[in-house]
């Protein structure tokens, strides 16, 4: 659509206000000394449908961070308590684990992108995008129902794939959330309960809970399944009821708020372009890491990669989030849980009972070296990883849906 009216020429349309799409507009406005300034539009959805709900990103990172001013709690130990009440009780220094809310996090973006003279925000939400003559066309809808259209010479989508690509095994990290206020002081502010078994577990996969405590009488408490599809939400009340009022015994308390979401945890091998000049970041390009769903980190080593390559001038394909060496792993990882083959609080218990906790978080953010990497080997079950690395060359790989994620 050569002869379309254009409202706004930048060097760089992003595509999406989720995580990946401030993360990248933040850097662009801000272009570090003698770097090559690029000009870009951000097309965030306004408020309503076609907007990300409410959600909470946790991370690590050692010392202070670019976004700590809007955290809402961060931790220096992590707990986790086998299914018998086995408790591993992890100090680690000096990486802090941090919690921080969509919404402080948007506040945060919406400070830094104000006094840019180089990212512009438009809200509209983006139907389709088209190659163009030197870069591409994005054709969105503005809140009062007018047509916009954006021409930039590269473009960043964010948006959630409408479909997984084919993957050898698919598993959904999906779960609710209860905000929680407590009569009495009964949470550990000092301590995140990373990974609590003593749920009771599915027939398929995993279950646990995840206690992310903000105070002595607030916290945020939710119930976690890995499992091939999401409950319904009457079920997942039911376990976190039976998990706030029996496991935890918490008393009387009041919910003030929750959040519920659907991870894809696959091997699926995640495009990061759709055109010549267009690519995708962030979950949309596979910043999920496979094994665990955490993504936040991921993106910001995605983001910065790819705005380092526009103020330099090169070709701005986003890198791969994980080393092809953590992929493999979480493949075949992921294999064997899907097949049974191992018992999965068993496997994540002892890791954390067996591995230095700073360690195995390296490990888990795909830092860790080869030397590294096999000392933490020693500590899976050997025969089930190995049974399931055989087999995964073997393994077709099949289509499956996007898990919804529905969050609030």
């Amino acid at each position: 659509m050569e002869g379309a009216a254009v409202d706004v020429e930048s060097d760089v349309a992003v595509v999406g206000a989720g995580a990946a799409g401030l993360s990248l507009a933040l850097r662009l406005a801000r272009p570090p000394a003698g770097a090559r300034p690029v000009t870009a539009v951000l097309l965030a959805a306004p408020p309503g449908p076609y907007r990300a709900a409410r959600r909470t990103w946790c991370y690590w990172e050692a010392g202070a961070g670019p976004y700590d001013e809007a955290l809402t709690a961060c931790w220096q130990r992590l707990r986790v308590r086998s299914g018998d009440g086995r408790t591993v009780d992890r100090a680690i220094a000096p990486l802090r684990y941090k919690m921080l809310s969509s919404p402080a996090f948007e506040e945060l973006a919406g400070r830094g992108l104000a006094g840019s003279p180089w990212v512009r925000t438009v809200q509209a939400v983006v139907e389709r995008v088209e190659s163009a003559a030197g870069g591409a066309l994005v054709h969105g809808r503005r809140p009062d129902g007018s047509q916009v259209t954006a021409r930039a010479r590269w473009v960043f989508d964010s948006r959630p794939l409408p479909r997984l690509p084919p993957a050898r095994t698919t598993l959904v990290q999906h779960f609710r959330g209860w905000f929680v206020r407590t009569a009495r002081p009964v949470f550990d502010a000092t301590a995140v309960e990373l990974m609590d078994f003593r749920t009771p577990q599915p027939p398929h996969g995993l279950s646990f809970g995840y206690v992310l405590p903000t105070g002595p009488r607030e916290a945020l408490v939710e119930y976690t399944e890995f499992s091939r599809r999401p409950l319904g939400p009457e079920a997942y009340d039911r376990a976190l009821r039976r998990y706030v009022t029996g496991t935890l015994g918490i008393g009387a308390h009041e919910v003030t708020g929750w959040e519920q979401g659907a991870i894809p945890m696959t091997d699926a091998d995640f495009p990061r372009q759709s055109a010549a000049r267009v690519f995708r970041i962030g979950a949309a390009a596979g910043a999920t890491r496979p094994a665990t769903g955490y993504t936040f980190s991921a993106v910001q080593r995605q983001a910065g990669a790819v705005a380092a390559a526009l103020h330099a001038g090169r070709r701005p394909l986003p890198p791969r989030p994980h080393p092809a060496r953590s992929r493999l792993m979480d493949a075949v990882l992921l294999h064997a849980l899907d097949r049974g083959r191992i018992d999965g609080p068993a496997f994540f218990t002892e890791l954390f009972a067996s591995v230095p906790a700073a360690r195995l978080l390296r490990f888990l953010d795909g830092r860790t070296s080869w030397p590294e990497d096999l000392s933490i080997g020693l500590h899976v079950p050997a025969a089930a990883m190995l049974r399931s690395a055989l087999a995964l060359p073997f393994a077709p790989r099949r289509d499956s849906r996007t898990p919804r994620a529905e969050t609030a």
